[in-house]
């Protein structure tokens, strides 16, 4: 009886290429469902309503910021890539399944129509519930930082900047409606280098977790996975402002 493909449920950027690649390597049958990203505008918008207008407008300013600091750190971006053997473009022979969004009626009926052993989920937009019980198969995330004391956005980056290096690392969990809060599957920490920067930390992380992403795909297609809860205490993290960066740099040399 032929098996069903895993399948990897992302959006176009250099670390969903790299783990698409990755799992496309070792799972030769991997279908993956691209959504269009979410335009910052928009995302702002709903920030703004949540956070208020002035810490959005200090994340706005420092996403101008980051993109500089990104070029800027091209060379040490580069030097982990190789050393790792990431490689960030599209898999070689894997049309990529395009939809408007990870809850479209188009990804939904995808799902059902594949009938997938494991989800895998990188990089997505929040996953409504409609989604998660169309199909009778774990959706399992990567997360860039250890659950769920540093759930949300950049948990690696927020450890350093809190002076919490023993908690920089990754999480791979199972999904639920929440944000990051489903049970933890396998966590790995790890230490970055003095040339380290919020630019390549997640380079660093991505790295770290694909090995655990393939492990949950083998172990939930052979229905192994064994969920676990983590004592530690449970916040939701954003993206820093502008004045967030700078003080964390000059308090705890987090840049």
């Amino acid at each position: 009886m032929a098996t069903q493909p895993v399948v990897l449920l992302t959006s176009d950027g250099d670390l969903c290429r790299i783990a698409a690649r990755f799992l496309a390597a070792r799972f030769p049958d991997l279908q993956v469902i691209v959504e269009s990203r979410v335009s910052r505008l928009s995302l702002l918008k709903r920030r703004s309503k949540r956070l208020g207008a002035v810490r959005v407008a200090g994340q706005a300013v420092f996403w101008l910021f980051a993109k500089i600091l990104h070029q800027v750190s091209l060379r040490r971006i580069d030097d982990i890539q190789r050393s790792f053997g990431l490689d960030p473009r599209w898999p070689d022979d894997h049309a990529l399944i395009k939809v408007p969004s990870v809850n479209s009626p188009e990804c939904l009926a995808h799902l059902r129509r594949l009938q997938p052993p494991v989800v895998l989920v990188i990089g997505t937009r929040i996953i409504e519930r409609k989604v998660l019980s169309s199909i009778p198969a774990p959706f399992v995330n990567y997360h860039d930082g250890i659950t769920p004391k540093y759930r949300g956005i950049r948990g690696g980056y927020w450890a350093i900047a809190g002076g919490d290096l023993a908690n920089f690392g990754v999480t791979i969990h199972l999904v639920d409606p929440g944000i990051d809060t489903g049970a933890v599957l396998y966590q790995t920490r790890l230490a970055p280098t003095a040339k380290d920067n919020y630019a390549s930390f997640p380079y660093l992380q991505i790295a770290a977790a694909l090995p655990l992403l393939e492990k949950a795909a083998r172990d939930a297609t052979a229905g192994t996975l064994r969920p676990q809860t983590i004592d530690l205490p449970s916040q939701l993290w954003s993206h820093p402002t502008i004045w967030d960066y700078v003080r964390a740099g000059l308090r705890r040399g987090a840049w």
